[in-house]
């Protein structure tokens, strides 16, 4: 029993402390307030973790809900559209729409399918590229405050890499504190408290297509579908539809109220899926329920968070959020580049994602996996008719 718990609690922290900070930074860049971002990310952190508690303790699987990290960088590198944050939490129920309809109508699940990875993994790619150069950059900037969060970092790579990302957060708290001390810090903002702020949502062109269609590609094609692997891989056989459901119905809850979206976990998953969470596998789910338990009561401190971020010095932020996105990055790359005839349009949709360019309003992401498809359908050679 002591084993799938503490599996469950390793895995919500892990969760949490790994990736928040892009999380905040995501949401943002696309217009939201200080408040506003507390509040979805009190949103989301609650949404995945009583998702978690209900599909695990409905299927009697170790099924675990995250959100979309990626999901966040690509908001992060997308930055404010027409409409603004109105119109972004209008992008966001659009994806919710979108998850559950993949879950009930099976053509859907089967166009989804055909989108080729390489450039899928590759329109990814290029929206974590401006975020991974961001430890580069603060180093520049501000030396002192950035080196030593990316020492711990590094240092933690070799040690436990598991835990590298959570302890570059807190040697940045570290950092925050000791720049709080001497005063070279701002006042910080927002309540400290859990609040949730409720946000009319808006219907754009430039949101959709530039939010809620290349999000909703990036939680499939590097949430959703990995997650699935994942759990085959541990022999475990996920209910596609009544998984899309519950994650697409809990990406509606949040939207009003600020959350981008919540998915299947993907690197996650393993921890409360694989050994560490027992040797009883029909135990395991325990691990699941617990995670979500913790994922519950972390999220409620999501304001708190969001105000020691608020107090960072220059270049700490980005510096947190690029180091927590490298393996992501690496992993999406090494995928878009794997195979040779897919290359050229996958460089391609990366450059393009990576330019951060938006045209008529619509973000970089979309033309990149436009540019991308396009470029690869003309070089695919034709297969010959017979006769």
């Amino acid at each position: 029993m002591l084993r799938p718990l503490s599996a469950g609690i390793v895995s919500g922290l892990v969760a949490f402390t790994s990736s928040f900070v892009v999380v905040l930074t995501g949401l943002q860049a696309v217009g939201a307030s200080p408040d506003q971002a507390a509040s979805g990310l009190l949103a989301v952190s609650i949404a995945m973790g009583l998702a978690s508690i209900l599909l695990a303790s409905w299927t009697r699987l170790p099924i675990t809900i995250a959100w979309s990290t990626p999901g966040a960088a690509l908001l992060a590198t997308t930055g404010a559209v027409a409409g603004g944050w109105p119109a972004a939490v209008g992008a966001f129920l659009v994806v919710g729409v979108l998850i559950v309809l993949t879950g009930l109508v099976r053509p859907l699940g089967r166009l989804m399918a055909r989108i080729p990875t390489s450039i899928a993994q590759a329109m990814l790619a290029g929206v974590l590229l401006q975020l991974c150069l961001g430890p580069v950059l603060g180093l520049a900037a501000n030396p002192l405050a950035v080196a030593p969060v990316v020492v711990v970092w590094a240092l933690a790579q070799r040690l436990a890499p598991r835990w590298a990302s959570p302890l570059a957060f807190v040697a940045a708290a570290v950092v925050i504190a000791a720049a709080l001390i001497r005063g070279g810090t701002g006042a910080g903002t927002g309540s400290l408290l859990p609040v949730l702020e409720l946000t009319a949502p808006e219907l754009g062109v430039g949101a959709v297509l530039g939010i809620a269609l290349p999000l909703y590609l990036v939680t499939m094609a590097s949430q959703n579908v990995p997650g699935v692997a994942v759990m085959t891989s541990l022999g475990y056989e996920v209910p596609w539809r009544r998984t899309m459901v519950v994650t697409g119905l809990g990406t509606l809850a949040v939207a009003p109220v600020g959350g981008h979206g919540i998915n299947l976990a993907a690197i996650t998953a393993a921890l409360a899926a694989g050994p560490e969470a027992g040797e009883d596998r029909s135990r395991r789910w325990i691990a699941s329920v617990t995670s979500g338990v913790v994922l519950v009561l972390l999220g409620l401190g999501a304001p708190a968070c969001a105000h020691l971020v608020g107090l960072a010095p220059e270049g700490v932020v980005p510096a947190v959020a690029g180091l927590a996105l490298i393996s992501t990055f690496v992993v999406s790359l090494r995928a878009a580049l794997a195979e040779q005839a897919e290359q050229l349009p996958a460089g391609v949709t990366v450059l393009i994602a990576a330019s951060g360019i938006a045209v008529g309003g619509i973000s970089a992401a979309f033309w990149a996996l436009l540019a991308g498809l396009a470029l690869r359908a003309l070089l695919r050679p034709r297969r010959r008719r017979t006769v």
